[in-house]
């Protein structure tokens, strides 16, 4: 199928406005690095979903479903087929009723959309005095893309809040599961191994009576990653996962490789577990990169690391 017989599809039902045509990439990553999609559309209503799986499946167009971008390499080849950012943006509180008899706290439901950013959606818990979520307010995704790989920072994870999230399958169908048939695991979730898109999740928090006890730890954990993170720098956030038994920034460091470089991608100095791009990187550079890094890390310390990242693309 052509791009142009692609395109008359997409417009019986998508607005044009939606409709991006040969979009590059680096405009949707963290990273800014990558090549252009044949169509980037954006939705956010359920039949909109359901007619593009439809006419992906009817087609044989190749479909790829992405979030905010923040833990996304593409490659310099760029995504044939169609990319869906999908940009759902409900958010609810819901008060638990007798939760637990003998529990003194005022537990919390929050419905949010797929599409809602953690950083706006810790700002309302914040101004509605709702604990819980502060580990992720400084996490750059959307709440999709942290159920999906159970994000996770300062001790705390998505598996700790999640109670269901509402997906729907490649077919159209929309159910419901619950915190267990997450499969969550360490950055990692039943939605690497099956094809279910994330509609929105319920998170249980509680409320507290001292606003200034939310405010409080979310700076601290922003000042902790301005000191500790390159976020002056482009990146994926954290590119490799952490070791069962070791800490993976830890023995690149001690492989010497803090500042190695590979054209404009580099293992940054101020952190050895991200890989940055240092204005010029090609999705090229942070592969080859990220290859000399496994293999030194491998013959130094007999240990096989893993990508946090994930990389899409042709």
């Amino acid at each position: 199928m052509t791009n142009t017989e692609i395109y008359e599809l997409l417009v019986n039902k998508i607005p044009k406005e939606n409709i991006l045509k040969n979009e590059s990439m680096k405009k949707h990553t963290s990273f800014k690095i990558g090549g252009v999609a044949d169509f980037f559309v954006k939705v956010k209503e359920i039949d909109k979903i359901k007619y593009i799986l439809k006419i992906c499946k009817e087609n044989n167009i190749q479909l790829n479903i992405i979030g905010n971008g923040t833990n996304l390499l593409v490659k310099d080849s760029g995504i044939r087929g169609i990319v869906l950012k999908i940009d759902m943006d409900n958010i609810e509180i819901e008060d638990v009723k007798n939760y637990n008899n003998t529990d003194t706290d005022r537990y919390v439901n929050i419905i949010v959309g797929s599409g809602v950013l953690l950083a706006k959606l810790a700002q309302i818990l914040l101004k509605n005095s709702i604990s819980g979520f502060e580990f992720a307010s400084g996490i750059p995704g959307t709440i999709g893309g942290a159920v999906k790989m159970n994000a996770g920072a300062y001790g705390s994870e998505f598996k700790d809040i999640v109670v269901e999230t509402t997906c729907m399958n490649y077919n159209g169908e929309i159910f419901k599961i619950n915190n267990k048939q997450h499969k969550f695991e360490y950055r990692k979730s039943i939605f690497q191994n099956e094809e279910y898109i994330i509609l929105e999740s319920k998170l249980q928090l509680k409320y507290v009576d001292n606003i200034k006890i939310i405010k409080e730890k979310m700076d601290e954990y922003k000042r902790s990653r301005l000191e500790k993170q390159p976020i002056d720098f482009p990146s994926a956030g954290s590119t490799f996962k952490r070791g069962t038994d070791f800490i993976t920034a830890k023995l690149i460091d001690e492989c010497g490789l803090k500042g190695y470089s590979v054209g404009g991608a580099q293992i940054s100095t101020k952190h050895a577990g991200f890989v940055i791009n240092t204005g010029t990187a090609t999705a090229e550079d942070v592969l080859k990169l990220v290859d000399i890094v496994k293999n030194n890390v491998l013959q130094k310390f007999g240990k096989n690391i893993e990508l946090e990242i994930e990389i899409i693309g042709e």
